[in-house]
Parts: C-alpha cells; sequence; structure tokens
C-alpha cells in the first residue's frame, strides 16, 4: 500500500468517521497526568490526527494542539467540529514530513493512524519536532474479536465481506513490538476498557467509517449491509449493541 493510498483511502468516509468512530476513554488522560506526569499545559502536536477525535481529547483538559493531517476532507472537519477551541489550530502535514518547527512541541500524540505511518522515518522527523525531554504518546482503540456473540459474528463479517480487512487488520503492532520501538526511553504503558453503545444506525456508520468496508456500487455493499442488520437483531438488547474495545497506550522518549 503506498502512502498516497494511506492518506485518500478515508476521503470518502469523513461523515461517518465524525459520527461513529469511538472516543477514547477518560482514564487515559488521567493516566497522562496523574502517574505519567504529564503537564495540563504541555503543547501537543496531534499526528495523523483525521476528523479530530483525539484532538479533541487534549483540547477538552486544557492543551494547546497543533493537528497534523494530509488528508484535506478530514483536516476541514476537524477545523470546523473544533473550530470553538481557540488553543487549536490545524496544518498540512504528514507523519515522516509534519512541516513543524523544531524542537516546537512537548507531547507527540499518534492515535489510531500511527499503523499506517512508516515507524522509523517518524522516529527521525519527531525526535525533530519535540523540545528536550519531550514525549511519544501512541494510542488506539483495538476492537475485541470474541468477547462476545456479537463481536465474533462482526468479526467474521468483515472478513466475508471487507475489501481488504485481513491486510490491514495485520497493520496494527503488538505490545513486544512497541516496547522495542521506545526501546530504554519507554516509560510507561497501560490498557483500558472501552465502549460504544450502539443502535442499527450507528452501527451501520461505525462499519461504513472503517476502509475496508465495501461502498456503495461494489458488489459486496448490499449483502454486506443485509447481513450486518441479521447479525444486529440476533444480538441487540433493548435496541443496541456493546462494540468492545480495550485502549492501547504507550509513552516514552524517542532519545
Amino acid at each position: 500500500m503506498t502512502s498516497s493510498d494511506s492518506t485518500e483511502r478515508f476521503s470518502s468516509r469523513v461523515a461517518d468517521y465524525v459520527r461513529y468512530r469511538p472516543d477514547y476513554p477518560p482514564a487515559l488522560m488521567e493516566w497522562l497526568h496523574g502517574p505519567m506526569g504529564v503537564d495540563h499545559d504541555a503543547r501537543v502536536a496531534d499526528i495523523g490526527a483525521g476528523t479530530g477525535i483525539s484532538s479533541r481529547l487534549f483540547l477538552d483538559t486544557g492543551h494547546p494542539v497543533v493537528a497534523v493531517e494530509p488528508n484535506a476532507a478530514m483536516r476541514a472537519a476537524a477545523e470546523g467540529w473544533l473550530a470553538a477551541y481557540p488553543l487549536f489550530q490545524a496544518v498540512d502535514g504528514r507523519a515522516e514530513a509534519t512541516g513543524l518547527s523544531e524542537h516546537s512541541v512537548d507531547l507527540v500524540s499518534a492515535a489510531q493512524a500511527f499503523h499506517w505511518f512508516d515507524t522509523d522515518a517518524v522516529r527521525v522527523e519527531w525526535q525533530r519536532i519535540l523540545r528536550p525531554g519531550g514525549l511519544a504518546l501512541i494510542y488506539w482503540n483495538s476492537r475485541l474479536l470474541d468477547a462476545s456473540p456479537f463481536l465474533v459474528g462482526y468479526e467474521q463479517l468483515l472478513l466475508d465481506y471487507g475489501t481488504d480487512y485481513s491486510a490491514v487488520a495485520e497493520r496494527y503492532q503488538d505490545d513486544a513490538t512497541m516496547q522495542a520501538w521506545f526501546g530504554a526511553g519507554l516509560r510507561g504503558q497501560v490498557e483500558l476498557p472501552n465502549v460504544q453503545h450502539l443502535d442499527l444506525d450507528a452501527l451501520r456508520g461505525r462499519l461504513l467509517s472503517s476502509s475496508y468496508a465495501p461502498q456503495p456500487g461494489h458488489p459486496r455493499h448490499a449483502p454486506m449491509l443485509a447481513a450486518l442488520q441479521d447479525l444486529f437483531a440476533a444480538h441487540a438488547v433493548n435496541g443496541q449493541v456493546a462494540f468492545e474495545y480495550r485502549t492501547r497506550a504507550f509513552l516514552g522518549t524517542l532519545d
């Protein structure tokens, strides 16, 4: 997959991404500001910020944030959604070439987009933009695959109908890979529960926000949505299903 592919593959999914992608648990910020000792006024570079879900997490706890996002549609969505935050700005840049000034940020944040990056190149770039002693926070929501019959069925649906689901799923780093990436600089890691409670419309939007879900016009689109409706009908309780995750986070220096 080329860099251009990974940048543009969400362009047609922005509306669903804004509305239906999960947030991150408040406990993540409590861990960052508490035992990890990060100041609330630390300047954050949110890399691969997308529509701003991760940026808002920092803005809501007092951080100034510069969001770096190469996808114009997603960046525009973030600028519109977060316009009320005076400490927010968004710039056109890539993880490996942010365009930010040398030693200009205290904390690099990379959330769900991290698995698309060239992890060797970003170390060099992030070392450049971080102030001495600055930290990198890498975190994402990992969907639980077998925590419930619904989640088992959802995983099978992706395998049956997804365009390149297996290739994308395998890109997520495991704990050992992340520990090796940080090396001696790893300061801490944590795993936290997270959940979305979704009705049928929200579940459909959550599915269609994924880059591997076939879109209208694809021969698997309509059968996929029919299978999703059947899955929802089989497992919904009081009109909702529980979409469960574990939020995994790693924090450290890049020396």
